[in-house]
C-alpha cells in the first residue's frame, strides 16, 4: 500500500506524540531527527511490503491456470503466500 508523503508525515507526528507522552520513554536530542528516523522506518517497511506484493503477484501469475485477481480464490492464495513470504524473511 502506497502512502503519500503527507500521510507518512502525519503518521510520524502521531508516533512522535505517543512516544513523548509515554512515561517509559525519554527522548533526547532534537525532534526533527526523531521524526526523520520514524519516516525512514515507515518508508522502509512500505518498500518491503511493496516488494513482497510484487513477488506474490508474480507467483500467482505463474500458475498454469488463470486465477482472476479479486476473486475469493485469488484473495485467499494472495494472503496465504504473502504471510508465507513474510515468515521467510523473518527467519534468521
Amino acid at each position: 500500500m502506497l502512502l503519500s508523503e503527507d500521510k507518512v508525515a502525519h503518521l510520524s507526528h502521531i508516533i512522535l506524540n505517543v512516544l513523548k507522552q509515554s512515561p517509559a520513554i525519554r527522548l533526547t536530542g532534537e525532534e526533527g531527527r526523531v521524526l526523520r528516523e520514524i519516516k525512514r522506518v515507515i518508508a522502509a517497511e512500505l518498500a518491503q511490503e511493496e516488494k513482497l506484493d510484487q513477488t506474490v503477484r508474480a507467483k500467482l501469475r505463474s500458475y498454469s491456470r488463470l486465477i482472476v485477481e479479486g476473486s475469493a480464490e485469488w484473495e485467499v492464495l494472495y494472503r496465504k503466500m504473502f504471510e508465507e513470504e513474510l515468515r521467510k524473511q523473518a527467519k534468521p
